[in-house]
């Protein structure tokens, strides 16, 4: 066991797990004030369910010893943590079989627990306003042990590090997801969709003003994100060591570039620079360098995030041409940003980096970036179709979604008998004023575009 290791991999969950937090403040600023609790709640309910489940079975499933073709870990091999309890000697060393690595194996546990718990909440912005609290925590359970802990096990489980024979993206197709570009956010963005399939669209959708209520928690949300995703992208070094700087630098390049490229194709498109488009870009930035970030150059990771944010920016209008509801736009941030930065690996890989791979601008041909394409394809299709499913029968057993009449009147009052403001004693009516707002994103600009193709 190294000590430094040890401690950078702890401080690293420590700072993903404020993410979730930091997620609910993100999307609690985004949505209307009538709906602004129970969107933190389901940020906050994954979080104490995951937790739950990662320790009974998910971290086994994940990173117990394959048991299908690369499909999915032993889910009782480590069942209820136990087993990695390690008696530390006078000197402070655990035995091997207590390890991952440099770092105890219940470190490793933490760490990629917190992960889990940030994909699952990641999905709720997809059905902000009209998912009921109990059948969603339902819903975060279940997809968790049939969807996230089967994909983190073909992702992220290399043979020999806690488990003898680990998932087939790592290991067999030799795709580089270094921090979760599908395991991640492919995953929970191909589940936002699929998911906002099932539930429909909100009640005026595309037609009445949905502005965020709160913008400066908006941007509070994503500061923390960005300050919690160091720990996201250094810590899967899993060592305090020259990799993890590596990361470090290469997260902070992407996610400026992201922003001012989220900026100016506000500007050149709107005329306005706004703060919930920098707020967005800095996310789809994160986002898009997440899977490259041990594999680009400095360099490279401008370009990755500079496309990425003109490119998500431009994305999160599509659900207003295809007629789908992604509330808060999972699918236009974290689908194409994750796709992106998938393939980006494919080509802006550098072999001077850790990972030592070239891509096709260096000289490495396809090999790659097909490699790239199919593990996104095959995380999104399974993540996609599990999810139908999942929230199908889900919606027809307990109701999944709200009533119209409940919808209106506002869902935290109704679901969670409290309101997120007590606007009464201002008098005047500011209250209903106040409730009645919010609209993400470029929702006025496709409000315009929906009455414009009316005409």
């Amino acid at each position: 066991m190294d000590t430094g290791d040890t401690a950078w991999v702890l401080v690293s969950a420590a700072l993903v797990l404020f993410m979730t937090p930091g997620l609910a403040l993100f999307y609690g600023g985004m949505v209307r004030a009538k709906s602004v609790l129970n969107m933190m709640m389901m940020s906050f309910g994954a979080l104490a369910l995951i937790s739950v489940l990662w320790v009974l079975y998910g971290y086994s499933t994940a990173f117990g010893d394959d048991v299908g073709g690369g499909l999915l870990g032993n889910p009782f091999e480590f069942f209820g943590l136990s087993s990695l309890i390690g008696t530390a000697g006078l000197e402070g060393a655990f035995a091997p079989e207590n390890l991952v690595f440099t770092v105890p194996s219940l470190a490793f546990v933490a760490f990629q627990g917190v992960f889990a718990i940030l994909t699952v909440a990641l999905i709720s912005g997809a059905v902000a306003d009209r998912a009921r609290f109990g059948p969603w925590m339902v819903f975060a359970g279940v997809w968790a042990t049939l969807v996230y802990f089967p994909v983190a096990h073909w992702v992220f489980a290399f043979d020999g590090a806690e488990s003898e024979t680990g998932g087939w993206i790592a290991n067999s197709l030799l795709a580089i997801d270094f921090a979760g570009g599908t395991a991640v956010h492919v995953n929970a963005g191909a589940a936002g969709l699929a998911l906002a399939l099932v539930l429909g669209k909100r009640r005026g959708f595309g037609r009445d003003p949905m502005r965020p209520h709160n913008l400066p928690l908006v941007m509070i949300g994503a500061g923390i994100l960005w300050f919690g995703w160091i720990g996201f992208n250094s810590g899967s070094a899993l060592a305090a060591n020259g990799q993890a700087a590596e990361v470090f630098v290469t997260t902070l390049a992407a996610t400026g570039a992201a922003t001012l490229g989220w900026l100016a194709t506000e500007k050149v498109r709107d005329g306005h620079a706004t703060s919930l488009g920098a707020a967005s870009g800095v996310v789809a930035g994160l986002v898009a360098i997440t899977p490259a970030c041990s594999a680009v150059t400095p360099l490279g990771a401008i370009a990755v995030g500079l496309v990425a944010g003109v490119v998500c920016a431009l994305a999160v209008g599509l659900k207003y041409r295809f007629g789908y509801d992604d509330s808060l736009d999972v699918v236009g941030v974290h689908l194409v940003g994750g796709l992106w930065g998938t393939l980006a690996v494919g080509l802006f890989a550098s072999g001077a980096t850790t990972a030592g791979v070239d891509g096709l601008f260096y000289g490495g041909g396809v090999d790659q970036l097909w490699r790239q394409a199919l593990g996104a394809l095959a995380v999104l299709v399974y993540s996609f179709v599990l999810t139908l499913v999942i929230g199908g029968v889900i919606a027809r057993v307990m109701r999944f979604r709200i009533t119209e009449e409940d919808e209106v009147a506002g869902i935290d009052g109704v679901v969670h008998a409290e309101t997120g403001y007590d606007l009464a004693s201002l008098g005047g009516g500011g209250g209903s004023a106040l409730a009645a707002g919010g609209q993400t994103r470029a929702e006025a600009r496709g409000t315009n575009l929906t009455e414009g193709s009316r005409a």
